[in-house]
């Protein structure tokens, strides 16, 4: 029997190349981009329909009006009801899935090879053709004021809430995308109507299908079934990218609080305006952040949970979206030790810019981690087909997912110490505390981040 040393950490082997399958692209006559991908493992097909225009574009008293949108997209089309839309996906044995992000919508369906064709026509009526009736508007807005009401009650929401107010104050991204009580009550259905007509259109709008097919057959039913989309009327008014517009260098308050009594853990946010995705340093940030707060043997990790006790857990990340995305490191801890392991969060961040700069162990291991598990991001041919359609959604080239682990592998010790001095700047950072203020808000001045704020954001 063989015997492990566990004293050790295992020493990973090296990454392997990884191939992503060719991709092939069709623009339509309406401006629908078409992007084919083939996925010979399994008889079963996935398609993917990115239409940019997500929360971001909410006017700040319409906030959650596009993801109530997406909540009625699929409940009927063309006069049948949410029921019958139901029984059709599951006649085909499908999954479809609708998200709604702060820069777009992305509805996905699955189903077996032989149904190709009803896939596509299933999607197009859910995306093109949805009911938007009245009576199904009433009940998800019954719904959304109801699940807003117990949010009230969720901390880590309340947290997140009042972080990206502070971080973005006025700018699109300060909106709460799921909407608050007072924005949803004042939503019609009529507003729906209008927002789909506006975003959802077949110009700048991208649609993934992956297959046991080739490519070009895929691109001929993606062709066949969509090039009839075409849109209401001719002027797009819609604002797709109002996340890129320019957000706030600094926060509105370098520590914030709200006030929950009673509460037995306090929340914490600590973060500042990121950058984009398009940022050329993309992979040296993620190294960064494995090392900082993205993985369990992280800094953070070791020693607010490991180290002190203070935590199950603590991550970091940066959020990159197509505007500049916020970073974020977010934690729950016992109220008595709100203030030490705030000191200590603080502490390990400001510590990795210059004072204990990454190691090249910790470079190494970072490098391993996130190579090797690479690959398994693209095992199924509904992560090809979303994959895709992030190429789409980012503006990335289609040898991206290639190049990926090579450039990864070439980052360099100076190159992710300069990120980490560039990236995280104390002086920009914003501190969000949601918890019982007078039995763990003790000390909060002597963090030297200034006087507390007091927030509290209506939901």
């Amino acid at each position: 029997m063989s015997r492990v040393d566990r004293t050790r950490m295992p020493v990973p082997g090296p990454a392997r190349s990884f191939t992503f399958p060719i991709m092939r692209r069709r623009l339509l006559a309406n401006g629908l981009e078409v992007r084919a991908v083939s996925h010979h493992s399994v008889p079963v097909t996935a398609m993917v329909l990115l239409v940019l225009g997500g929360t971001a574009i909410d006017a700040p008293a319409q906030a959650g009006l596009m993801s109530m949108t997406a909540d009625l997209l699929d409940e009927g089309s063309h006069g049948t009801s949410a029921l019958d839309m139901s029984d059709r996906i599951a006649r085909l044995g499908g999954d479809l899935d609708v998200e709604m992000s702060h820069d777009a919508a992305m509805l996905s369906f699955i189903t077996l090879d032989r149904y190709l064709d009803e896939g596509l026509v299933l999607l197009r009526d859910v995306a093109v053709h949805p009911n938007l009736a009245d009576h199904d508007f009433e009940r998800v807005q019954r719904l959304r004021l109801e699940r807003l009401r117990q949010l009230r009650d969720l901390p880590g929401a309340l947290a997140d809430r009042a972080f990206a107010h502070v971080l973005y104050q006025s700018h699109p991204y300060a909106q709460p995308g799921f909407g608050t009580s007072a924005s949803i009550a004042l939503l019609s259905v009529e507003d729906v109507r209008q927002v789909h007509r506006r975003v959802f259109r077949p110009s700048g709008a991208t649609l993934v299908v992956a297959g046991d097919r080739p490519a070009e057959a895929l691109l001929d039913a993606a062709e066949r079934i969509w090039a009839s989309w075409h849109p209401v009327d001719g002027d797009d008014t819609g604002v797709r990218d109002r996340g890129r517009l320019e957000p706030p260098t600094h926060p509105s308050h370098a520590l914030s609080t709200w006030h929950r009594p009673g509460a037995a853990q306090s929340e914490l946010r600590i973060g500042q305006v990121s950058l984009s995705r398009a940022t050329p340093d993309y992979q040296a940030l993620l190294l960064l952040n494995a090392v900082l707060g993205g993985q369990f043997i992280s800094r953070l990790n070791m020693n607010l949970r490991e180290s002190k006790g203070y935590t199950y857990g603590v991550r970091t990340g940066f959020d990159l979206r197509r505007g500049k995305g916020p970073f974020v490191m977010q934690t729950s801890v016992g109220t008595g030790v709100t203030v030490p392991a705030l000191r200590e969060a603080l502490d390990e961040m400001q510590a990795i810019r210059e004072a204990r700069p990454v190691t090249a162990d910790e470079l190494a291991r970072a490098q391993s981690s996130v190579a090797l598990g690479y690959p398994r991001g693209f095992e199924t041919v509904q992560q090809l087909a979303r994959g895709a359609a992030s190429l789409a959604h980012h503006e990335l080239p289609d040898t991206y997912f290639e190049d990926f682990v090579p450039s990864l592998m070439r980052v360099t010790l100076d190159e992710v110490r300069a990120v980490a001095r560039r990236a995280l700047d104390p002086a920009r950072w914003a501190v969000v505390v949601v918890g019982d203020l007078d039995r763990g808000g003790d000390g909060l001045d002597s963090l030297g981040l200034g006087a507390a704020a007091p927030v509290h954001l209506a939901l």
